[in-house]
């Protein structure tokens, strides 16, 4: 990340250039946030649509650090706050939600919930487990998100992007080497839109596979709880919670943060937790179930911004 001294008298905000969307400065983003956890993002740029973006990222600084948050739900952001301008792509524009033949396109700040009303509406199937992962629809594909079977890699066709010049280009799903909770998605891009193929079904038998996802997430995960899903990505041929409990990591508690009673690869904020308190207890089970099984456990969740 680069790093931009200003003097006290000239703020960031006064570098950057004219846009017809929001700028909103010192904002706290643990409301931005399922964790409701870290400090604030120095900016937090809210583009109005694609061409808004686009100018901003031709005309900015170079050498102004730039992050990009989702829906949050798979996020820490660190006590000290997010440096620089963090972009949201929380306008009505990123919401749009287009049927064609055989596949549906959503824009990248369309929430993965909202999707159940469209297949339900138009009979449309395969996409059932989408609507279940906590989010937005641009945050699924650069972790290629999955439950019940399948991930992200298996439905999608191909999504629209904006790179770090401003240029949009459409890339297919083969183009960015998806994997199990990962990509070879470049920092530089982002995710526009992302259009995914789709089966025909039909609304009792939608309903039944939403039904049933429901109920499983209900049963085994926390619900209702704050929360970032799943901690820690599974090692090959392994279980992470499996590591945890046999590590005797499923009780650990740190400040406000605790692992779930639930499921021991969710953490949990009580209610006073700091970012701090929650990544300082994923540290400590990396560093117990290393010392028991020698596997080293890899974050899931996205950490972003500075200690305090």
């Amino acid at each position: 990340m680069f790093h931009f001294k200003l003097h006290r008298s000239d703020p960031l905000i006064r570098l950057l250039p004219q846009v017809r969307g929001k700028y909103l400065q010192n904002i706290s983003l643990a409301r931005h946030t399922w964790f409701g956890v870290g400090g604030n993002a120095e900016i937090l740029y809210i583009p109005a649509d694609a061409d808004d973006l686009s100018h901003f990222l031709r005309n900015k600084p170079h050498n102004i650090p730039l992050s990009l948050i989702g829906g949050g739900s798979n996020l820490l952001v660190r006590d000290g706050g997010v440096p620089g301008v963090v972009i949201k792509l929380d306008s009505l524009y990123f919401k749009q939600v287009e049927i064609g033949q055989d596949c549906i396109t959503c824009g990248a700040g369309f929430h993965n919930v909202d999707l159940k009303k469209y297949l339900l509406q138009n009979k449309l199937g395969g996409l059932e487990f989408l609507c279940s992962i906590p989010g937005v629809i641009g945050g699924s594909v650069k972790t290629n998100a999955g439950c019940f079977g399948k991930e992200v890699k298996d439905v999608m066709l191909h999504a629209q992007i904006m790179n770090g010049e401003g240029k949009i280009k459409t890339v297919s799903v083969q183009d960015l080497g998806l994997s199990y909770r990962s990509s070879l998605f470049p920092e530089d891009w982002i995710i526009l839109s992302i259009t995914f193929k789709t089966s025909p079904s039909t609304k009792e038998k939608i309903s039944q596979i939403l039904e049933e996802q429901k109920q499983y997430r209900q049963a085994h995960q926390p619900y209702n709880q704050r929360t970032a899903g799943s901690t820690f990505k599974n090692p090959e041929g392994l279980k992470a919670w499996e590591l945890i409990k046999k590590s005797g990591c499923a009780d650990l508690s740190i400040g406000g943060a605790k692992v779930s009673e639930k499921h021991c690869n969710f953490l949990i904020n009580t209610g006073n937790a700091t970012a701090k308190d929650i990544e300082t207890l994923g540290e400590t089970i990396i560093q117990r179930v290393y010392q028991h099984t020698f596997i080293t456990l890899e974050w899931e969740i996205k950490r972003m911004g500075i200690e305090k």
